[in-house]
């Protein structure tokens, strides 16, 4: 079967074939390298030019450009820079061709369209040879029907979990650095003097996803971590894929000021967010979220917000899914914050007139830690271009609300439950109606925070209540003492 879109007017002629694939000799890159290319795809492609630009509407227009081959993390004015593709190049072919092409490719294990990230490599970094890819089949994750907690905790029927945590390292930043490294891993072939190893400011989860994906193409990671202030779980991932781990006595903020100074003395290539590559990756869970509702969007998205990166990708994604004619409107964008590391919410309060940095203060979800996000003008822009709200949640609040929503079979990160927490506030207020169908983004596994779970459920968090605290019941090896044990918990069983 073929979606044929010849006849339409302004659209390349092109035949998009959908039939499965044949077996073919040699392995998955050497098959690559015998695949035809889309007729027209060497017309795309993407380059850096400064935010303030995009945000302006000049972003093609703007006199200062950058290759993606050059090593550049901001505008000559201090500025952040933001990648940018050639739509009118994109829009050769039609919606219903890209929706089919990207369709066609779920589930594959063709190289690399087997990713969720690059089974839209031509949205991504359409100049990358295939070659160059380092992935781990990253993406494609569940997006998971929250019925029961919808249907009894918030009184919803259309209410979604984007899981992004149940990827190869456990957290959203898979999707990120895949891009990232690849293009690292093309930079070290073109100039291997100019890249000697990659490094990363972390509060866990970038460090998890960069070390994994450096080990995997053999490039040296450094990564530099605030002491005894993320999970157990999160600082061995990179011990594991062998990086160079910093544990330093410092908050994230502090981290981060480090890695932008050895960065900027060194052939050390800077992984944090900052660097806009990795937002080409994360915007492609917002595509992923469009495919999975039939090329339709939500009512409301709901992410957590930290660094504040991911709250512009998931508009990035959107947007291009709009500008591209695969959907026809934006959906409502809500960032959730911890009230212990809440400048976003602050601002958004002050109607975006004033933003200060705040110190962060110690929260559960450690990955939103940070008093002075690198993204808060993408932020900003991506809330106010989708008339999007600013919500908070407090440690109880959190932990709570990622506790009951575990009770109807999740198993949520605090991050997560920052942002359930801030869905139950707008149901609260009437913001969200019971009919609109909203997706939460949940940005980790629970297993990473083990330890926070296992603390709330043994009432051992001081002055928290822990209202869903289901703790082990200890009982001696007796059967009518085991069977008092039941009839007290399920009291209607006979």
């Amino acid at each position: 079967m073929g979606v044929d879109l010849s006849s339409r007017p302004g659209v390349a002629h092109a035949t998009l074939s959908v039939e499965a694939p044949k077996a073919e000799a040699g392995d998955i890159r050497e098959q690559a390298h015998r695949r035809a290319p889309l007729e027209k795809g060497h017309l795309f492609n993407a380059r850096y030019v400064p935010f303030q630009a995009v945000a302006s509407g000049s972003g093609r227009a703007s006199e200062e450009t950058y290759s993606l081959d050059e090593v550049v993390y901001r505008s000559r004015d201090g500025g952040l820079l933001d990648v940018e593709h050639d739509m009118e190049a994109l829009a050769i072919y039609g919606p219903e061709y890209w929706r089919a092409l990207f369709d066609s490719r779920i589930g594959r294990t063709s190289w690399p369209f087997g990713s969720g990230v690059w089974s839209k490599k031509e949205w991504v970094l359409p100049q990358l040879g295939d070659d160059d890819i380092v992935s781990m089949f990253e993406g494609n994750s569940n997006l998971f029907w929250a019925e029961r907690l919808g249907r009894e905790a918030l009184g919803m029927r259309d209410l979604w979990v984007k899981q992004c945590g149940n990827s190869h390292t456990g957290s959203f930043k898979d999707l990120g650095m895949t891009v990232l490294v690849s293009q690292v891993n093309r930079l070290r072939r073109l100039r291997p003097e100019a890249v000697q190893a990659v490094g990363c400011a972390s509060t866990g989860d970038t460090s998890a996803a960069l070390s994994a994906y450096c080990a995997a193409a053999g490039i040296p990671s450094i990564v530099f971590l605030p002491a005894d202030k993320i999970s157990l779980a999160q600082l061995v991932q990179p011990i594991a894929n062998g990086a160079l781990v910093l544990s330093i006595d410092t908050d994230f903020d502090g981290c981060m000021k480090l890695i932008k100074d050895v960065t900027a003395e060194s052939p050390i290539y800077l992984a944090n967010s900052m660097n806009s590559l990795r937002l080409e990756g994360q915007k492609t869970a917002a595509i992923e979220i469009c495919q999975q509702f039939d090329w339709a969007v939500p009512d409301w998205v709901i992410i957590p917000g930290g660094n504040l990166g991911n709250i512009y990708a998931f508009y990035k994604g959107f947007k291009m899914c709009l500008d591209l004619g695969l959907v026809d409107r934006m959906p409502r964008l809500v960032c959730a914050q911890a009230a212990n590391a809440n400048p976003l919410y602050q601002a958004y309060k002050k109607g975006w007139e004033h933003f200060e940095p705040v110190k962060a203060k110690t929260t559960f979800a450690s990955a939103i830690q940070i008093g002075d996000p690198v993204s808060i003008d993408r932020a900003i822009l991506a809330l106010t271009a989708t008339d999007g709200i600013v919500e908070e949640a407090t440690e109880e609040e959190l932990m709570d609300a990622a506790a009951r929503g575990d009770l109807t079979g999740m198993f949520n990160c605090p991050h997560t439950g920052v942002a359930l927490a801030a869905l139950t506030k707008l149901r609260e207020r009437g913001v969200i109606a019971p009919s609109d169908r909203t997706v939460v983004v949940s940005t980790a596994h629970g297993l990473k925070f083990a330890q926070s779970k296992v603390a709330y459920h043994a009432g051992e968090i001081p002055g928290m209540a822990a209202t869903h605290a289901n703790p082990p019941v200890p009982v001696r090896e007796d059967l009518s003492a085991v069977m008092d044990a039941i009839r007290t918990k399920f009291s209607s069983m006979r």
